[in-house]
């Protein structure tokens, strides 16, 4: 068919629910390329035949020549959305703890115990880097969408509250040690005689390695949040990320991006702000596909199979660890 035949053919289609365009292409059957050429039909959304109308039905020949169906959603621009102010709000979109610049929505997922939805994101997203023994965050602390960076602000932006989350280890941290403490307190009254705007705090080393960086926020109302991710869809489940994997997210700064798992089993350290790293073990390594802001990002293979949940990167690579590792930790699932 022509290009006039296909302009011809999408005025007569139209008008057929669900149908939102026509081109030429090649005829697919179970995932393969069959290589014949077919008059592709592109649909919001594919139904059960059954569940069509006559008139919905699209037939399996025009003019001679193979039809195949093609689910497409709603076709928009893409404009800058991701950082707006969003209801029902979407993963793939800005958010983040009222302290917080902003970082990404990463999934709908729901309490194992009660099946109350969730907002999924990283604690230094939803929680603000807390340790859970600071002041950075506590349950209850307001979550805003889109995050403060994007102009988030409280009352009107608040879209739910802190949850839960894994508190964060950094590399150094405030001692427990009586002892040190008291070092300490010594030590700035002393310095305080020739230097009394100085303060001298003791640290000491944290070995803990962080295994996820995660949390969970309660929406306001169910109403207000939607498990479709922006550009991705629907989630159809979880697979355990593997080397050679084709990956994708959807994330608040670089939107729908993709790349390939270079490495499983990774131990870094991570910096975590201009004077605080982590220690972060069990992590997945892939190629570039990030920039800041994408935080919170759900990873996913092509077919939509949840694979990580994204918290790191640098222009030659992205980490991000196992989606059931953070399932277990938060005590949710899909």
């Amino acid at each position: 068919m022509d290009r006039q035949g296909l302009s011809a053919l999408f005025k007569k289609m139209a008008g057929v629910e669900n149908v939102v365009g026509v081109g030429r292409g090649h005829k697919w059957v179970r995932g393969k390329d069959t290589g014949q050429e077919a008059t592709v039909i592109l649909v919001r959304k594919k139904y059960p035949k059954a569940d069509l109308t006559r008139a919905a039905q699209i037939p399996s020949q025009i003019d001679g020549t193979f039809t195949d169906v093609i689910e497409v959603g709603d076709i928009r621009l893409l404009g800058d959305d991701r950082k707006g102010l969003q209801r029902p709000a979407r993963p793939g979109i800005s958010i983040g703890h009222y302290k917080v610049s902003a970082g990404t929505f990463g999934a709908l997922v729901h309490d194992r115990d009660t099946g109350e939805p969730l907002i999924l994101s990283n604690n230094h997203v939803l929680a603000n880097l807390s340790s859970g023994a600071d002041e950075r965050a506590k349950p209850g602390d307001a979550i805003l969408q889109p995050g403060m960076y994007d102009g988030g602000e409280t009352p009107a932006a608040v879209i739910g509250h802190l949850k839960r989350f894994v508190p964060m280890q950094l590399e150094v941290g405030e001692p427990k040690c009586w002892i040190a403490k008291l070092f300490e307190n010594m030590l700035n009254k002393s310095i305080h005689i020739w230097r009394p705007h100085y303060r001298i705090q003791v640290l000491r080393e944290n070995e803990r390695e962080n295994l996820v960086d995660c949390a969970v926020a309660t929406p306001v109302s169910a109403e207000m949040v939607t498990a479709d991710i922006v550009d991705v869809g629907t989630v159809v489940g979880t697979k355990e990320p593997k080397p050679g994997m084709i990956i994708k997210k959807s994330g608040r700064s670089s939107g729908l991006t993709f790349s390939i798992i270079l490495a499983t089993d990774v131990t870094l350290k991570v910096g975590i702000s201009r004077s605080e790293y982590g220690m972060f073990a069990q992590q997945i390594l892939a190629g570039p596909m990030s920039m800041p802001g994408d935080s919170g990002s759900l990873v996913l293979t092509e077919d939509n199979y949840a694979v990580g949940l994204l918290f790191a990167g640098s222009d030659q690579a992205t980490m991000f660890s196992s989606i059931d590792r953070v399932f277990e930790a938060l005590n949710v699932r899909l």
